[in-house]
């Protein structure tokens, strides 16, 4: 990796970590510099503006390790009752770099930017709706395959998973615990062993 790229690629990584930890707008260039001991024209040679280096955490880390975790894990799903809980058991309590303290920040950034940057917006349901989709061609396959039943209705479940994870992380940072986690879990088992 050359120079001028690893730079960014460390701007990108550090500024993600203070965001994620302490919010998009509450975060100040002066603060991602400090934390990757680069100048102001280094950031500056890689980032026109605040902005431009934010829909670069999204498309560069957020999305690559979003299509990692999320969708890739389940594409070639064989029993994706087992497989949607195994993978969010994993987000939830195995996962070393997803804090219980900071919540989930793909749907930190939905709340904190959607409102007012189109362009984050766009952006951040791209990724989003790559998951939904992945989620709701996997429950049709099933379905199609008699492993679910056939009266399931894909986008329905999409929806109540997604919004189930980011609904529990969030409980999770308001209690700072995961012990909100287990009972979520549980009752996520019984409803995707309810799908069969």
């Amino acid at each position: 990796m050359k120079k001028a790229t690893a730079t960014r690629h460390t701007i990108l990584e550090k500024a993600f970590e203070i965001i994620y930890s302490k919010g998009y707008q509450t975060t100040s260039i002066d603060e991602i510099i400090a934390k990757t001991n680069v100048t102001k024209g280094a950031f500056y040679y890689h980032f026109k503006t605040k902005d431009e280096m934010g829909l670069a955490i999204i498309n560069e880390i957020i999305k690559p390790t979003m299509q990692t975790a999320f969708v890739n894990t389940l594409q070639n799903s064989k029993d994706p009752a087992k497989e949607i809980y195994d993978l969010i058991k994993s987000l939830l309590l195995e996962n070393s770099f997803l804090t219980v303290q900071f919540g989930c920040p793909v749907g930190n950034l939905a709340q904190e930017m959607t409102p007012w940057n189109p362009i984050f917006g766009k952006a951040i349901s791209e990724i989003i709706y790559e998951w939904q989709d992945t989620l709701e061609k996997i429950i049709q396959n099933a379905a199609d395959k008699g492993i679910i039943r056939q009266n399931i209705n894909p986008q329905q479940v999409a929806y109540f998973v997604i919004s189930g994870y980011w609904g529990i992380r969030n409980f999770g940072k308001i209690y700072n615990s995961g012990d909100c986690y287990h009972p979520y879990l549980k009752e996520l088992k019984t409803y995707l062993n309810n799908l069969k």
